[in-house]
């Protein structure tokens, strides 16, 4: 384990453990991947989005300090949290934009590999995947680190600590269930 990957092992055992000042500590450690994370979830919005990369970081990071760090154990896993707290934000800032607007949603372009429509409704994938998450709430986490958190299969698998044939099968499988389901919504 290097002088970091030691540091971030360390400053996540003390959150884990109650220390607030050690997510403070943590943040410059692996500001960069979660950066990386956030331009991921933000490439999938509107081009014009108000939101900007460093804001959804920052936003997230507000969420992440007001969160129990007791369950996570590890880099990924903090990683594959920060990522879910980047969904939240940009699916809560839809909403607010939706409500504000009173229109039929935003919409966001989905990457080739999800293999759905081209474009849907961020609160719909919101929907469809707390939906998918009442099926099989692997599948539902699966999707949320590759397609949100921008995350291979291997750091997949070992956020979720599964093997990464599991990844494989149930990210298809997933893709396949969202496809359905964002069709429907189309039909809608």
């Amino acid at each position: 384990m290097g002088l970091d990957d030691q540091a971030t092992h360390d400053l996540i055992a003390k959150w884990r453990a109650g220390d607030e000042q050690a997510l403070k500590e943590l943040l410059p450690l692996i500001y960069e991947q979660l950066h990386r994370v956030a331009r991921q979830h933000l490439r999938h919005q509107r081009v014009d989005h108000t939101l900007q990369t460093t804001a959804l970081l920052h936003e997230a990071y507000l969420r992440l300090a007001g969160v129990a760090g007791g369950s996570v154990r590890d880099r990924n896993h903090f990683v594959a949290l920060a990522s879910r707290m980047m969904r939240q934000v940009l699916v809560d800032h839809a909403r607010g934009r939706l409500a504000a607007k009173r229109q039929g949603g935003m919409r966001v372009a989905l990457s080739e590999a999800a293999d759905v429509a081209d474009e849907v409704d961020v609160v719909g994938i919101d929907e469809a995947l707390t939906r998918l998450s009442a099926l099989d709430e692997q599948q539902a986490r699966i999707v949320e680190l590759r397609f949100f958190g921008g995350l291979s299969i291997q750091e997949t698998a070992d956020a979720l600590r599964i093997s990464e044939s599991t990844v494989k099968r149930d990210w298809t499988m997933a893709r396949t269930w969202l496809s359905r389901e964002l069709q429907n919504l189309d039909l809608q």
